[in-house]
Protein backbone atom coordinates (compact mmCIF):
# COMPACT_ATOMS: atom_id res chain seq x y z
CA UNK A 1 0.00 0.00 0.00
CA UNK A 2 1.47 3.79 -1.09
CA UNK A 3 1.33 6.52 1.34
CA UNK A 4 -1.60 8.89 0.59
CA UNK A 5 -0.95 12.59 0.24
CA UNK A 6 -2.04 14.25 3.32
CA UNK A 7 -6.23 15.11 3.93
CA UNK A 8 -6.16 18.89 3.45
CA UNK A 9 -9.67 18.46 5.11
CA UNK A 10 -8.05 16.83 7.90
CA UNK A 11 -5.15 18.89 8.39
CA UNK A 12 -7.51 22.37 8.50
CA UNK A 13 -9.63 20.39 10.96
CA UNK A 14 -6.68 20.18 13.25
CA UNK A 15 -5.58 23.16 12.81
CA UNK A 16 -9.17 24.55 13.55
CA UNK A 17 -8.72 23.16 16.64
CA UNK A 18 -5.07 24.46 18.09
CA UNK A 19 -6.81 28.42 17.18
CA UNK A 20 -10.23 27.13 19.07
CA UNK A 21 -8.03 26.22 22.48
CA UNK A 22 -6.64 29.37 22.01
CA UNK A 23 -9.94 30.92 21.84
CA UNK A 24 -10.47 28.86 24.97
CA UNK A 25 -7.64 29.95 26.62
CA UNK A 26 -7.90 33.68 25.57
CA UNK A 27 -11.03 33.57 27.42
CA UNK A 28 -10.09 32.42 30.92
CA UNK A 29 -7.92 35.54 31.19
CA UNK A 30 -9.38 38.20 33.12
CA UNK A 31 -9.44 41.49 31.46
CA UNK A 32 -11.11 44.04 33.29
CA UNK A 33 -14.62 43.22 32.13
CA UNK A 34 -16.72 40.56 33.72
CA UNK A 35 -16.69 36.79 31.86
CA UNK A 36 -18.45 33.87 32.99
CA UNK A 37 -15.70 32.11 31.40
CA UNK A 38 -13.52 33.38 34.09
CA UNK A 39 -14.99 30.87 36.10
CA UNK A 40 -15.93 27.82 34.26
CA UNK A 41 -12.43 25.99 34.75
CA UNK A 42 -12.59 26.20 38.23
CA UNK A 43 -12.64 22.55 40.12
CA UNK A 44 -14.68 22.13 42.98
CA UNK A 45 -14.14 19.38 45.80
CA UNK A 46 -17.66 17.90 45.35
CA UNK A 47 -19.27 14.55 45.65
CA UNK A 48 -16.07 12.67 46.64
CA UNK A 49 -14.55 13.99 43.62
CA UNK A 50 -13.45 17.45 41.66
CA UNK A 51 -15.93 18.72 39.44
CA UNK A 52 -15.83 21.34 37.12
CA UNK A 53 -17.60 24.87 38.81
CA UNK A 54 -19.54 24.92 35.72
CA UNK A 55 -20.99 21.50 36.07
CA UNK A 56 -22.17 22.70 39.91
CA UNK A 57 -23.41 26.05 39.16
CA UNK A 58 -24.92 28.99 36.65
CA UNK A 59 -22.31 31.42 36.17
CA UNK A 60 -23.48 35.14 34.91
CA UNK A 61 -22.42 38.65 34.13
CA UNK A 62 -24.90 41.09 35.28
CA UNK A 63 -22.63 44.43 35.58
CA UNK A 64 -19.42 45.00 33.40
CA UNK A 65 -17.51 43.86 36.48
CA UNK A 66 -19.51 41.35 39.03
CA UNK A 67 -19.82 37.43 37.95
CA UNK A 68 -23.17 35.92 40.03
CA UNK A 69 -22.58 32.28 41.06
CA UNK A 70 -25.80 30.28 41.54
CA UNK A 71 -25.01 27.02 42.55
CA UNK A 72 -27.73 24.10 42.33
CA UNK A 73 -26.92 22.14 45.54
CA UNK A 74 -26.78 24.18 48.59
CA UNK A 75 -24.78 21.57 50.43
CA UNK A 76 -22.01 22.96 47.98
CA UNK A 77 -21.57 26.40 48.53
CA UNK A 78 -19.03 26.55 51.01
CA UNK A 79 -16.95 24.28 48.49
CA UNK A 80 -17.57 26.42 45.52
CA UNK A 81 -16.69 29.83 47.34
CA UNK A 82 -13.14 28.02 49.01
CA UNK A 83 -12.70 26.63 45.24
CA UNK A 84 -12.78 30.50 43.80
CA UNK A 85 -10.99 32.02 46.44
CA UNK A 86 -7.80 29.56 46.03
CA UNK A 87 -8.36 29.40 42.00
CA UNK A 88 -5.02 32.44 42.01
CA UNK A 89 -7.30 34.59 40.25
CA UNK A 90 -7.36 37.33 42.89
CA UNK A 91 -11.26 37.08 43.38
CA UNK A 92 -13.41 37.48 46.70
CA UNK A 93 -16.78 36.20 46.67
CA UNK A 94 -19.44 37.27 48.63
CA UNK A 95 -22.24 34.48 49.87
CA UNK A 96 -25.77 35.55 49.99
CA UNK A 97 -27.56 31.97 50.44
CA UNK A 98 -27.10 29.94 47.26
CA UNK A 99 -25.58 32.74 45.59
CA UNK A 100 -22.12 34.29 44.90
CA UNK A 101 -21.31 37.44 44.20
CA UNK A 102 -17.85 37.92 42.88
CA UNK A 103 -16.55 41.96 42.59
CA UNK A 104 -14.12 41.47 39.93
CA UNK A 105 -11.38 44.38 41.17
CA UNK A 106 -9.62 47.09 39.05
CA UNK A 107 -6.79 45.79 37.32
CA UNK A 108 -3.24 47.16 38.07
CA UNK A 109 -0.92 47.86 35.60
CA UNK A 110 1.69 45.09 36.06
CA UNK A 111 -1.24 42.49 36.20
CA UNK A 112 -2.39 43.64 32.65
CA UNK A 113 1.45 43.31 31.35
CA UNK A 114 1.17 40.05 32.72
CA UNK A 115 -1.74 38.88 31.40
CA UNK A 116 -0.68 40.30 28.44
CA UNK A 117 2.70 37.95 28.29
CA UNK A 118 0.24 35.25 29.24
CA UNK A 119 -1.58 35.60 25.52
CA UNK A 120 1.68 36.15 23.49
CA UNK A 121 2.53 32.26 25.31
CA UNK A 122 -0.49 31.29 24.52
CA UNK A 123 -0.83 32.31 20.64
CA UNK A 124 2.96 31.06 20.48
CA UNK A 125 1.84 27.67 21.51
CA UNK A 126 -1.06 27.79 18.91
CA UNK A 127 1.20 29.02 16.48
CA UNK A 128 3.76 26.31 17.28
CA UNK A 129 1.10 23.58 17.02
CA UNK A 130 -0.12 25.05 13.38
CA UNK A 131 3.64 24.67 12.43
CA UNK A 132 3.88 21.56 14.01
CA UNK A 133 0.55 20.54 11.69
CA UNK A 134 2.30 21.62 8.52
CA UNK A 135 5.21 20.09 9.12
CA UNK A 136 3.38 16.92 9.49
CA UNK A 137 1.18 17.28 5.91
CA UNK A 138 4.42 17.92 4.54
CA UNK A 139 6.25 14.78 5.42
CA UNK A 140 3.27 12.91 4.30
CA UNK A 141 3.13 14.72 1.31
CA UNK A 142 7.45 14.11 0.91
CA UNK A 143 6.19 10.34 1.68
CA UNK A 144 3.19 10.32 -0.97
CA UNK A 145 5.97 11.38 -3.68
CA UNK A 146 9.16 8.93 -2.97
CA UNK A 147 6.23 5.91 -3.24
CA UNK A 148 3.57 7.05 -5.68
CA UNK A 149 5.94 9.80 -7.70
CA UNK A 150 3.75 12.99 -7.52
CA UNK A 151 3.94 14.78 -10.78
CA UNK A 152 5.63 18.20 -9.94
CA UNK A 153 2.80 20.01 -10.14
CA UNK A 154 0.36 18.10 -8.07
CA UNK A 155 3.68 18.00 -5.29
CA UNK A 156 3.74 22.01 -5.64
CA UNK A 157 -0.23 22.36 -5.54
CA UNK A 158 -0.86 20.36 -2.22
CA UNK A 159 2.66 21.96 -0.84
CA UNK A 160 1.07 25.25 -1.84
CA UNK A 161 -2.55 24.38 0.15
CA UNK A 162 -0.81 23.56 2.83
CA UNK A 163 1.43 26.78 3.45
CA UNK A 164 -2.11 28.98 2.36
CA UNK A 165 -3.82 26.59 5.42
CA UNK A 166 -0.70 27.47 7.58
CA UNK A 167 -1.19 31.32 6.92
CA UNK A 168 -4.45 31.33 6.90
CA UNK A 169 -4.54 29.87 10.58
CA UNK A 170 -1.45 31.93 12.10
CA UNK A 171 -3.68 35.00 11.00
CA UNK A 172 -6.31 33.22 13.00
CA UNK A 173 -4.10 33.45 16.01
CA UNK A 174 -2.73 36.13 15.36
CA UNK A 175 -6.14 38.34 15.33
CA UNK A 176 -6.87 36.47 18.74
CA UNK A 177 -3.92 37.93 20.30
CA UNK A 178 -4.66 41.06 19.01
CA UNK A 179 -8.08 41.75 20.14
CA UNK A 180 -7.68 40.19 23.36
CA UNK A 181 -4.16 42.63 23.91
CA UNK A 182 -6.63 45.00 23.15
CA UNK A 183 -9.42 43.68 25.27
CA UNK A 184 -6.74 43.85 28.70
CA UNK A 185 -5.23 47.30 28.27
CA UNK A 186 -8.65 48.63 27.49
CA UNK A 187 -9.87 48.34 30.84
Amino acid sequence: MSAAPPDLKELARRMDGAVEVLRKELQGLRTGRANAALLEPIQVEAYGGHMPLKELASISAPEPRLLVVSVWDKSLVKAVEKAIRNAGLGLNPVTEGATLRVPLPELTQERRNELVKAAHKYAEQARVAVRNLRHEGLNQLKRADREAHLSDDEFKRISDEIQKLTDRHIEAINKLLEQKEKDIRQF
